[in-house]
């Protein structure tokens, strides 16, 4: 699938939830779902700056595509971050570099979000794409 394909099921699957309590219990039950980092990546060098909770996220380049796995030592954070690598991961790094998170606003995520959650989502985003840019660069 494509970013944006991925990026559509999210807005579809968010819009069917009528208030942001069920959102939030949904974004916790993905959060179960993430490909979770192996246990000697969760280290200081992993640990997204800029979040509030724990983020660790390590990537690896397969076939040129970067897959992410990542953990969080809160629950919210942990289902944010699954968002993010479902719509990143397995992707070419130039896709990821591209890609717009206009997708985020409109399934209306940042908006409730404590400031300081807003700002890591912003650090994940961008942590994330340092590391489609680390590996672009390696293929050229």
């Amino acid at each position: 699938m494509t970013i944006e394909e991925i990026k559509a099921d999210i807005v579809d699957e968010f819009s069917m939830f009528d208030n942001w309590e069920d959102r939030y219990q949904y974004m916790i039950d993905l959060g179960k779902t993430l490909p979770l980092i192996a246990p000697e990546y969760k280290t200081d060098d992993h640990i997204i700056k800029g979040c509030q909770s724990k983020v660790w996220v390590h990537a690896d380049m397969e076939d040129d595509k970067v897959a992410f796995t990542a953990d969080s030592d809160a629950i919210i954070t942990k289902g944010i971050i699954a968002i993010l690598i479902r719509v990143f991961s397995n992707q070419h790094p130039t896709d990821i570099i591209e890609a717009d998170t206009d997708f985020i606003d409109e399934i209306g995520l940042k908006e409730h979000l404590s400031p300081t959650r807003a700002n890591g989502l912003v650090s994940m985003i961008k942590q994330l794409k340092m590391y489609a840019i680390a590996y672009q660069t390696q293929l050229n």
